[in-house]
């Protein structure tokens, strides 16, 4: 997967001026669009969107010192207006592109490279299990995507979970893991915001289809799982868990992310303070 992705670097490299589509991007790159979106975000920290039009500001940012004029600039890298050039290349620089013009100022953003690090010869403990069709079953709301410390408005979501709402999911649940279990779904699919959104429901599994009005229910086919033990600090072990899954694991894996709900669930220590168990449910299929 590694060397795949370093072709599509080079790929989006000799087409920063083209109308490149996310889609023939992910095509190339021979994985599933919501495979190569979520491979790449977590080895490279943003969205994949958001690296090209970093890499074309980049590169306008060269020309600009070179003497080309903005407006020619502005749309030989896509835009359709030299407002809407100047507005973005503001925001990404801090500075007008006239100011390079002018004064020689600058800001690089170079090409993505993308290498094997072994980081102490730690192995991934894993295992694949197939699971029949399912619901997940609960309250849910839209979030910022956080990938490090306490999300605010989960901690929320927990809090507005009412007795009669825990007294339902715990009647409902009739399928493993017997826990209460955090999803994760629907996730900005174009990663245009700086900041992307997905829902997030706190619930449980289910085979049953009669839910009250208080809960949500969103369906899950019959699936593969990939799962992924842990234990250790809360939560910095169960989010380390989720980050090395699909930066380490599934680049070198048999196997591509499926666009289902993954989730997690959690067992604290009652001995260890902000110590627990925690397993990663992520679904997937043989490539």
């Amino acid at each position: 997967m590694l060397k795949e992705l370093n072709l599509v670097i080079d790929y989006i490299e000799d087409r920063l001026t083209d109308d490149l589509s996310l889609e023939n991007i992910s095509e190339y790159a021979g994985v599933s669009d919501y495979h190569f979106r979520k491979i790449f975000l977590y080895l490279s920290g943003l969205p994949l969107s958001e690296y090209i039009k970093n890499r074309k500001l980049s590169e306008a940012n060269k020309e600009l010192l070179n003497g080309e004029k903005v407006t020619d600039v502005a749309f030989k890298y896509g835009y359709q207006s030299v407002d809407g050039f100047t507005r973005a290349f503001k925001k990404w620089s801090g500075f007008l592109p006239s100011d390079v013009i002018k004064k020689g100022v600058s800001k690089s953003f170079p090409k993505l490279s993308f290498v094997i690090t072994v980081k102490g010869g730690v192995s991934m403990e894993y295992r694949i299990e197939d699971k029949p069709a399912f619901n997940l079953v609960g309250v849910s709301k839209r979030v910022p995507m956080q990938f490090e410390g306490v999300n605010d408005e989960i901690v929320k979501l927990a809090k507005s979970i009412t007795d009669e709402q825990k007294e339902e999911m715990h009647s409902l649940q009739n399928i493993e893991p017997y826990e209460i279990v955090n999803a994760s779904y629907d996730a900005d699919a174009n990663f245009l915001k700086e900041e992307g959104d997905l829902t997030h429901l706190i619930g449980v599994l289910t085979t049953k289809n009669e839910v009250s009005d208080q809960l949500v229910k969103v369906p899950v086919k019959a699936l593969t799982w990939a799962i992924f033990p842990s234990e250790g600090p809360f939560p910095s072990t169960l989010q380390d868990t989720m980050a090395k899954t699909y930066s380490e694991w599934l680049p070198s894996s048999d196997y591509e992310v499926v666009n289902a709900p993954s989730f997690s669930f959690t067992k604290m220590d009652e001995h260890k303070k902000d110590y627990a168990y925690s397993e990663v449910w992520i679904p997937v299929k043989k490539k």
